[in-house]
């Protein structure tokens, strides 16, 4: 049983989540975002969230800034959805931080924000609008695999990126979908609109056209997909 298949349907999750803003980050069903915690208040969510449901909503701040995350002083607004993640790894490491993994679960709609004394900010959410999240593998027969391998393998080689290729063919289209999401290393805007593509075969279409204007534009990230 992996982390996330005791997530059936929309009411099996919180009405209330615990939420990391992170500019420049998504999560996705069933794919995993690392993540390395060293903030007072984002390390007692991580308390609070490990005696609890181990579920955190990661979700975009709204507009441009030079910060990952709004300042202490500042609450900054948010995109309206975001994605819950499981918290699946977790290890203490050098100088109070705390090394974690988050595996994705579903989308959701912030609904509002809830008033608590916690330091972190809280939000209530409503997963309805993507119950299909929750069926692992949903939509993958039209996803075009020849094609995003296609253009996958010409993104590499242009980038000059390595890559385990024999492992890439053996994952299924829905996690090398949303795993190359997750990790891309593309802007806020693209970033949000792999986050909010209405299906698995959408979300692989514009990722697909995300890398095919790179390539054209001979763009390159110089980073290592492993």
């Amino acid at each position: 049983m992996s982390p996330t298949d005791r997530y059936r349907r929309p009411a099996d999750l919180p009405p209330r989540i615990p939420v990391f803003p992170l500019r420049g980050a998504i999560l996705l069903p069933r794919a995993t975002l690392p993540l390395n915690v060293f903030e007072p208040r984002y390390l007692e969510m991580l308390e609070d969230v490990m005696a609890g449901d181990r579920l955190i909503g990661i979700i975009q701040p709204a507009g441009q800034g030079s910060d990952d995350e709004e300042s202490p002083r500042e609450i900054v607004p948010l995109r309206s959805i975001g994605c819950v993640g499981r918290v699946t790894s977790y290890q203490e490491v050098d100088n109070g931080r705390l090394s974690i993994t988050l595996t994705g679960v579903t989308r959701y709609d912030i609904i509002d924000e809830a008033l608590t004394d916690r330091p972190y900010r809280v939000m209530s959410v409503s997963y309805d609008r993507y119950a299909s999240d929750l069926t692992e593998g949903l939509g993958e027969e039209y996803v075009d695999r020849p094609n995003l391998l296609r253009v996958l393998r010409a993104y590499l080689d242009a980038n000059k990126l390595e890559a385990d290729w024999a492992a890439i063919q053996r994952a299924s289209s829905e996690f090398l979908i949303n795993a190359l999401c997750v990790m891309s290393p593309y802007g806020m805007e693209e970033k949000q609109a792999l986050l909010e593509a209405a299906d698995l075969k959408s979300r692989a279409e514009v990722l697909v056209a995300l890398a095919e204007m790179e390539l054209a534009s001979g763009g390159g990230s110089g980073t290592t997909l492993q």
